[in-house]
């Protein structure tokens, strides 16, 4: 009887061991889930009869959605991302208004989608119910706190989906994920029935896969009436942002310059360095610059504003969540735990000033008609329990390009622009606090031409290290250009020719450096460049004058003159080709 127990603890021990390699395995492979691990909970709420003819149909009729489990649905229990949550609380009583007025206007809601542990995290990870997997890239996290949503739009399983944004909780997921993500301006959207985590800066957003969805669901929330499309008078973009990214910022904004330029024209874009701004209009971030001054190299006023939002959501979240926290001992997330520590910042009381002052700066900039474009998060999303997930650097520079709508109030939408290294990309426009019909309105206008110049990019034979050698030959040429004023011949030939190393597909480099050539009496040097400008652009004017001019001091006169002369066929009002070749024509009749 002995020897057979111990058989049987033996096969039970083996097969627990089995059992482990094969729960390890499974845990290693991610095996596709049906729902990608989006749903917590499946219902159905259904919309009221349609109304008889003539009246028209719900506005959102034959819309699915689903909604970030902070929101309350009547007999459902609420458990914000926490077992620990949801073992200590009861059935709400009362459904969200904000799914009411979804349902009421006839759309279908299918259930409740896993968001971070009490809606804290931006990754989308989750102990408690495992992390969603991203359907863009199944090896990276699909961001949060709304990553059911952002997986469940993503994934196709429905039309729309809410979640909560407080430090990005929708903007980011909808980056990751490859969605439209929409966070509406503050206090716009009732937050009643959703649980609470840092209320000044809280609101809910919803993602969508169609801009035509995203403004119909906008319009129902935000109560627009008709109006008609405004149009965009101005773009600027935050180019010190577009320098934070790991994305090469061509790609980034050149589909949105290009876009623009088709849709609205190039006079509407410009350029601004965000830091400066900011640090001009907003006095209170000095006191969240960690000892820097205004002023100073390592003052940032970005991430000045960043340190504003996470002591401020850290505190409000501190003043909604301790109490349970406290009472119940729950085995909360060692992350939450530790950046909610009090540390006595007295700097907590001129949050409200910053975020003021932040809502008055941007509204400065941007009026009614204007669009400020940026980097929704730092580049593609991390890889699963990747380490820069624990990094404070990393986390700060993310969460600085979301302060800006968190901590103003503004209206914020993100755009996918494609793949990077088979990850999904985007971009962010932001609006005034209230733009949120503008801003809406403006990215379906804006959508189709978005989607066909990415298509134009992701066809075109030009690879993303030409792209970036483009790029550097620009720099390199005007460092030339700025060298050749300063009459510094030599320097600005060493700088065109690197130019040429990047991209020798340019007339202009050729044409550039013959001038400095030129200038240091290399007359033939300056010959061969004119000549391989001239292979490359048959019109180029000056490139003719330039190898006119080097033939003319080299002695060959007759094909000078013909030099000239092809300039003038080009440019017929050259005055430089005609004084050159009556010079010549009086020297050698």
């Amino acid at each position: 009887m002995a020897s057979s127990g111990a058989a049987a603890n033996l096969w039970v021990l083996l097969g627990l061991s089995i059992a482990g390699v094969l729960l390890a395995a499974r845990r290693l492979r991610r095996p596709a889930r049906p729902d990608h691990g989006a749903f917590i909970a499946r219902l159905e709420l259904l919309p009221p009869p349609q109304p008889p003819p003539p009246q028209a149909p719900h506005p959102l009729t034959g819309l699915c959605f689903a909604i970030a489990d902070a929101l309350n649905v009547s007999g459902y229990i609420t458990s914000f991302g926490s077992l620990e949550w949801a073992k200590t609380h009861d059935a709400a009583t009362q459904t969200s208004p904000v799914v009411s007025a979804l349902v009421h206007g006839g759309a279908i809601c299918v259930g409740k989608t896993v968001i971070d542990e009490m809606a804290y995290s931006i990754h989308g990870e989750n102990k408690h119910f495992d992390t969603p997997t991203n359907p863009a890239a199944s090896d990276r996290v699909p961001g949060g706190c709304s990553s059911g949503s952002a997986v469940a739009v993503a994934g196709g399983m429905v039309d729309f989906a809410l979640g909560t944004d407080s430090i990005g909780g929708v903007r980011i997921p909808g980056a990751y994920c490859g969605v439209l993500a929409f966070r509406p301006s503050h206090a716009v959207v009732s937050n009643g029935g959703v649980i609470p985590v840092a209320p000044s800066l809280d609101t809910i957003g919803w993602f969508a896969r169609d801009p035509t969805v995203l403004r119909r669901v906008g319009h129902l929330l935000l109560r627009l009436p008709y109006a008609d499309i405004r149009q965009p008078r101005h773009f600027y973009i935050a180019d010190n942002c577009f320098e934070l990214s790991k994305i090469p910022a061509r790609r980034l904004t050149q589909v949105v310059t290009k876009s623009v330029e088709k849709l609205f024209g190039r006079q509407v874009l410009s350029c601004v360095n965000l830091e400066n701004y900011l640090a001009s209009r907003i006095s209170s971030l000095k006191n969240y610059s960690n000892g820097h001054k205004n002023g100073d190299s390592k003052f940032s006023s970005l991430l000045a504003l960043c340190n504003a939002m996470r002591l401020l959501h850290k505190r409000e979240f501190n003043d909604q969540h301790m109490e349970w926290i406290n009472s119940f001992k729950p085995a909360v997330d060692a992350r939450i735990v530790s950046n909610l520590s009090d540390n006595g910042d007295s700097a907590i009381d001129s949050c409200q000033d910053v975020r003021n002052e932040a809502r008055l700066a941007l509204s400065a900039l941007l009026k009614d008609d204007g669009i400020l474009v940026i980097p929704t998060t730092l580049g593609c999303p991390p890889k699963l329990n990747a380490k820069e997930l624990s990094s404070e650097s990393y986390n700060s520079q993310t969460l600085c390009l979301s302060s800006l709508a968190s901590m103003s109030g503004c209206c914020q939408v993100c755009v996918p622009l494609g793949t990077h290294d088979k990850c999904p990309i985007s971009v962010s426009f932001v609006a005034r606090h209230g733009g949120d019909r503008f801003l809406l309105d403006t990215t379906q206008t804006m959508y189709a031409t978005i989607r066909e110049q990415v298509e134009i990019l992701a066809t075109s034979n030009v690879s993303s290290k030409q792209a970036m050698n483009e790029e550097a030959a620009e720099a390199a040429k005007e460092k030339g250009n700025a060298a050749f004023k300063e009459k510094q011949w030599q320097k600005a030939v060493n700088f065109y020719t690197e130019a040429i190393k990047f991209n020798g597909k340019v007339a202009t480099y050729y044409s550039n450096r013959a001038a400095a050539f030129l200038a240091l009496a290399s007359y033939r040097q300056a010959e061969a460049d004119c000549t391989s400008a001239i292979d490359l652009d048959p019109k180029s004017v000056k490139a003719y004058l330039r190898r006119g001019t080097a033939r003319e001091m080299l002695g060959y006169y007759k094909e000078a003159v013909d030099d000239f002369n092809h300039a003038l066929v080009l440019e017929p009002m050259n005055k430089t080709a005609g004084i050159a070749i009556n010079r010549l024509k009086k020297l050698f009749p």
